[in-house]
């Protein structure tokens, strides 16, 4: 189902004549800027499928590389903020981010972006191969330009597909260096793009009357909440075994299976939650329950591979 979003929010180009005044940002205001939460997301996916590559790495080509692909997810952070610097206006969880606070003017954070944008690109290409470097850039051309500008206004089938953008790190990071991807790192990309809409979605259903008024068609807006929990609890359930297949299918190992076992029963159970209580504070409860227990269940897999992967290389670890 999709629906054309009223143009009720203000563009950036309005927001810039609505300002007389130069703003001045301050070095925490471009860091804010790059979304610093979700890098932390982007290194961290990105680090776990460096480390499944098979064979040695380089140290300063893997800690090159990954600050590239870091830069590229804040450059592609910036571009949004930059797009949707009137929503983020109208919405009180975004509206004291830097362009609507007036600390920046979107100009500057246009001109930031994209500087990021090909710096990281051009850098990742040169520091491992082109090969990632495409995938970066087609990375940030989808979360800028598909999610941003066109499926985030126009569908609410967005963060669905929009998702994609942020499950593609795992398979950047393995590929800038190996030059390839495999099945491995294709199995934590789908399960970061099932993960993605139950995630959003428990936030959505809280925040579902600013995305209204922002003219923004998230699925609770345009289906409704119980709609919406509904199709929750269908995610979750089919994170369970998308959770399980790195284990089962490719190369993670038993700790692995059982953290995602675990993890997945868990998220799946408070899905249910949510999809009982539908009214009052209880309801509120249990999506911002959701919402933080998904946060840590996607650290948690990728933490548990993590240590699968790291612990063999410890000098006392009893699996050399």
């Amino acid at each position: 189902m999709t629906l054309a979003a009223e143009p009720v929010a203000p563009s950036s180009s309005a927001l810039d004549a609505e300002r007389p005044t130069i703003a001045f940002g301050t070095a925490r205001d471009y860091y804010e800027l790059l979304k610093p939460r979700v890098m932390q997301l982007v290194i961290f996916t990105a680090l776990v499928g460096m480390l499944t590559a098979p064979g040695p790495i380089n140290p300063i080509i893997g800690f090159a590389s990954l600050l590239a692909i870091a830069v590229g997810a804040g450059a592609s952070g910036c571009l949004n903020m930059w797009y949707d610097a009137g929503i983020d206006a109208l919405m009180t969880r975004t509206s004291k981010r830097p362009i609507p606070a007036g600390s920046i003017q979107p100009g500057e954070a246009l001109a930031f972006g994209m500087t990021l944008s090909i710096g990281s690109v051009l850098f990742l290409g040169l520091i491992a191969n082109w090969y990632a470097a495409a995938f970066l850039a087609f990375t940030i051309f989808f979360y800028v330009v598909i999610y941003t500008m066109w499926l985030k206004h126009w569908t609410a089938q967005n963060i669905v597909i929009g998702g994609a953008a942020g499950a593609f790190p795992p398979m950047i990071g393995y590929m800038a260096i190996t030059g390839s991807f495999n099945l491995e790192s294709f199995l934590y990309f789908l399960l970061i793009f099932v993960w993605t809409p139950p995630h959003f979605w428990a936030l959505a259903l809280v925040k579902s009357h600013e995305y209204a008024r922002a003219g923004v068609p998230m699925l609770p807006v345009v289906a409704g909440p119980d709609a919406t929990r509904a199709q929750i609890l269908w995610y979750a359930l089919a994170l369970i075994p998308v959770g399980m297949a790195p284990a089962l299918l490719s190369g993670a190992g038993y700790f692995y299976l059982v953290v995602a076992t675990v993890f997945g029963l868990v998220l799946a159970a408070l899905a249910y939650d949510l999809y009982r209580k539908r009214e009052g504070d209880a309801a509120r409860k249990a999506a911002f329950r959701l919402f933080g227990t998904s946060i840590l269940y996607l650290f948690g897999l990728f933490g548990a591979r993590l240590v699968e992967q790291l612990l063999p290389l410890l000098p006392w670890s009893l699996l050399k």
